[in-house]
């Protein structure tokens, strides 16, 4: 595809039916998620085999890793809303300087951060309190980890620049081919195949980095086949200027994603209180809703690039009504899901325990939990459309909001008040509660963008 085809592509965005284009954009990509969930379970899997102790010292690993994931995550909000936006105000050069900026500035963090965690590993995993016999599983796993990182955010950055063009079967396809190559490569390098020697828990580690270097080649390959970066800065541009719009948006969006593990957190230890099977069921539960919410993921990914895109065209019906359907079908859909879990919810506790109390309390996170899914969804797409608004700070502040403000105080009180079940129904009434905040800031942020450029329409 030339440039001119990418334009074509962009412009659709501002100007097709807004139904079908959300739902084309959608689609693949609830296949890329719901296919790497699916392998990131192959790879706990396949760890697990190893023993309790190595599984354990993954787990470990989880904040540090999530929190190097998490700035990628956010890198790729401020390149997608920044990108976007300038794609539908018809600034296609500055568009694809930004993509290349964002790249390099990607690697750069990440690479710095990776270091840091490379010379500060003992220290930091002391911190976490995790036992010395697991240390050397730690680090076999890290040191191979941290070294490939920079890998890991390349593709991720790279396909926030395909969705920001409007192309979200692309990233979808990298995203699910990077999972399966890693389902593929773990029990080759972990358990060893033929002249390849087992690696252990090293070689789960080897295995992604292998698919995310891959990943790295395809994308690049990818973009540059498709004309979308250049590192020629047009006129008005400069790497530093490109830089502090990126991060503008990547780093709060990245602070907003870091405070959903703290938060899960201090539940967690809530749960714990009542017990090892409200722990194991409460698991199971997370992991349930990780499924039940991938549509809720999906529309987060291809929404926003539509709403920049018009946004940057000064298209405010099409922004505001891209929105409303995206929460309308939201609502819909997690109420169907909803429905399945209830009639499953006997086979479901069955399928993961044979304890009856862990079964009794999963059934009952099921019953009640699910209720505030779509609810939830609403918060969630709140939060990226924001950052396609470029209010980070407005999706920052929901976040806390929601987090530490409802969902933990009202899931405290509940246990105090009804035990489990209060727990539970405070979460629900917080994602009520917060979702009506989010529609209404929306609305008010959207209405002063409006009115700010008629204002300036005026004045010019």
């Amino acid at each position: 595809m030339s440039n001119v085809a990418a334009t074509v592509k962009a412009k659709s965005l501002v100007s097709d039916p807004i139904k079908p284009t959300l739902w084309r954009m959608t689609w693949p990509v609830i296949i890329g998620v719901l296919t790497l969930i699916s392998f990131n379970v192959v790879d706990t899997f396949f760890i697990g085999m190893l023993g309790t102790d190595p599984l354990a010292a993954v787990s470990f690993t989880f904040p540090v890793t999530f929190t190097v994931i998490s700035l990628a995550i956010g890198l790729g909000i401020g390149t997608s809303a920044v990108i976007a936006r300038k794609r539908g105000s018809g600034r296609e050069e500055h568009a694809r300087f930004d993509g290349a900026v964002a790249l390099v500035v990607a690697g750069l963090l990440v690479s710095g951060l990776s270091v840091l965690g490379y010379l500060f590993l003992e220290p930091i995993f002391t911190m976490l309190q995790a036992q010395p016999r697991l240390m050397p599983y730690i680090r076999d796993y890290m040191h191979v980890w941290l070294i490939g990182a920079a890998l890991l955010v390349l593709p991720m950055v790279g396909n926030a620049v395909l969705r920001a063009a409007g192309d979200t079967r692309t990233p979808s396809i990298i995203m699910a081919s990077g999972g399966l190559l890693n389902a593929i490569f773990d029990p080759i390098l972990i358990f060893g195949w033929g002249p390849i020697p087992a690696f252990g828990i090293q070689g789960a580690a080897l295995a992604s980095l292998l698919s995310w270097t891959i990943g790295v080649v395809l994308v690049l390959w990818y973009l540059n086949y498709k004309q979308l970066l250049t590192l020629i800065a047009p006129a008005g541009a400069s790497f530093m200027h490109s830089t502090k719009q990126i991060l503008s948006i990547g780093i709060p969006a990245a602070g907003a994603n870091m405070l959903t593990p703290v938060a899960m957190g201090v539940l967690t230890a809530i749960v714990a209180s009542y017990g090892a099977p409200a722990v194991a069921a409460f698991g199971v539960g997370t992991r349930l809703e990780s499924l039940a919410s991938v549509v809720i993921l999906a529309l987060s990914m291809s929404l926003p690039p539509l709403i920049s895109q018009n946004f940057g065209a000064h298209s405010f019906d099409r922004v505001a009504a891209a929105y409303r359907l995206a929460v309308q079908s939201i609502l819909l859909i997690q109420l169907v899901i909803y429905v399945v879990l209830v009639s499953l919810a006997p086979y479901i506790a069955a399928a993961f325990t044979d304890d009856p109390e862990v079964a009794r309390i999963i059934r009952l996170f099921i019953y009640i939990m699910p209720l505030g899914y779509g609810l939830q969804g609403i918060i969630i797409l709140t939060n990226s459309s924001f950052n396609a608004l470029h209010r980070p700070l407005s999706a920052l502040v929901l976040s806390v909001f929601r987090l530490f403000v409802m969902f933990v105080p009202l899931s405290y009180l509940g246990a105090l008040w009804f035990d489990l079940n209060g727990l539970f129904v405070g979460g629900v009434v917080a994602n009520c509660i917060t979702a009506g905040v989010a529609w209404y800031a929306f609305q008010r942020v959207l209405g002063q963008e409006q009115r700010h450029y008629q204002e300036v329409g005026k004045t010019a």
